[in-house]
């Protein structure tokens, strides 16, 4: 054991390097217990009883992981919502802040009030554009008056666009001045974040304490397809950390080098059984389908991003996911000279402006993809560096073969043993009823 600590941490010079980051800690924790476990245990095996021997407080807080990134993240902990907020004014915060989502908390709750009074969620662009975009479908005989009322405020629109039957023939519907009205209208300017409680994904609103293990969290993470888990001081009431997918790869990353990482990182995608979703699973959108068509079919399915393909064929031309909702509604002006705004047009029209205003965006460089043969490894460091949520699998020709998501990579590093959360569920606040993500 002792030698195997020297050969990875001894310089050049003979000297001790420090950790590379907080990261890194977590990841020689894992080593110092991988050394000492049972030789009987098999890898999979070891690393379970690794994760499930380490606390959450050792997990780096995402106030710090976002101030060292300097890029777009998930959350900043420093940053909360009040529910009385308008969608407009919600919207500016997370754009400013550039982040993708933020806790609301409840004006109405009680200085003492518990976690799960106090936060009533967790709003997103995503959620916003959703909500939106469902206002501008036909009025249902059960609550016709609102939307009629949002309809008739977006001025600009020729006809209801009805997302349920989208086709490239309503791509000329979302011309330039579309998003343009939908988000100068007094419904988005006048709504607040708390009217739209429970019409997207604000929930589970599952937290764990700090004292809860890293096995736990990251079975939430990926077997059970939470996005993000909150890490909460029960006697605060308050948010002390919110872990998410992204941040769980990042930290995998930084441990690149060590013994139990290599070991694992140096498999090819087929011996762990990836991707895990094949071609004919995929959902996609072609090129010269209306852009709502793509966010239709994410609510629909409850994914997070989908590729956008040529026309009759296979051929991975883009990618459009959840994240990419906020320029629907913080640059509505790139799409005014578009006379349709396809899937296509879309891409073009987020790349310029990302080009002239933000050129280190990780979504300049667009579609991401690899090859079968790849290493996880190879693929967490890809997934990590430019900051994105999936990559696809492509043949030599570009033609999609399969897609991972980072759910994917988290569930093929742990899994559940059998009876391991018990009642654990019991309690849970469920999905609302109508929950459109």
């Amino acid at each position: 054991m002792a030698s195997l600590r020297l050969r990875r941490q001894e310089s050049s010079t003979g000297q001790q390097d420090s950790p590379r980051s907080p990261e890194a800690e977590v990841g020689m924790k894992v080593e110092d217990l991988w050394d000492v476990l049972e030789p009987q245990l098999s890898p999979t095996e070891k690393l379970n009883a690794c994760f499930e021997s380490i606390p959450l407080s050792a997990f780096p807080s995402c106030t710090f992981l976002s101030r060292w990134m300097h890029t777009l993240v998930d959350f900043c902990l420093m940053i909360e919502i009040k529910s009385d907020t308008s969608l407009a004014e919600a919207v500016d915060i997370l754009a400013q802040n550039k982040i993708l989502s933020a806790p609301v908390v409840d004006v109405n709750a009680s200085e003492d009030a518990s976690w799960m009074d106090r936060y009533i969620g967790i709003v997103e662009f995503a959620g916003i554009v959703v909500w939106i975009l469902h206002q501008t479908e036909p009025p249902s005989p059960r609550s016709p008056n609102r939307r009629t009322a949002f309809s008739a405020a977006v001025n600009g629109m020729k006809k209801t666009v009805e997302l349920e039957s989208l086709g490239p023939e309503s791509a000329a519907m979302t011309s330039g001045n579309f998003f343009e009205a939908l988000t100068t209208s007094d419904l988005y300017k006048n709504t607040k974040v708390g009217d739209i409680s429970g019409s997207f994904r604000w929930a589970p609103f599952l937290a764990l304490q700090s004292s809860n293990s890293f096995l736990t969290m990251l079975l939430l993470l990926s077997k059970y397809k939470m996005k993000s888990v909150p890490v909460v001081d029960f006697g605060e009431g308050k948010i002390d950390n919110i872990i998410t997918q992204s941040s769980v790869i990042h930290m995998l990353a930084e441990c690149a080098g060590l013994q139990w990482f290599e070991s694992w990182g140096m498999k090819k995608l087929s011996e762990i059984g990836l991707p895990m979703m094949s071609l004919k699973q995929i959902i996609k959108v072609y090129e010269d389908e209306p852009v709502l068509q793509a966010f239709k079919l994410m609510r629909r399915y409850r994914i997070g991003g989908i590729p956008v393909v040529e026309s009759g064929g296979n051929k991975a031309i883009g990618n459009i996911s959840l994240r990419d909702a906020q320029f629907l509604l913080t640059a509505p002006e790139i799409y005014h000279d578009y006379r349709s705004i396809t899937a296509k047009n879309f891409l073009t029209a987020v790349k310029n402006y990302l080009e002239n205003h933000h050129g280190d965006s990780p979504l300049v460089s667009g579609m991401i993809t690899c090859k079968s043969d790849n290493t996880i490894k190879e693929l967490i460091q890809l997934l990590d560096s430019k900051k994105i949520h999936r990559i696809y699998v492509v043949d030599d020709d570009g033609n999609l073969e399969g897609v991972i998501t980072l759910r994917d990579i988290i569930s093929r590093l742990v899994h559940e043993p059998r009876g391991y959360f018990g009642d654990f569920f019991d309690g849970v606040l469920p999905l609302p009823a109508n929950s459109r993500v």
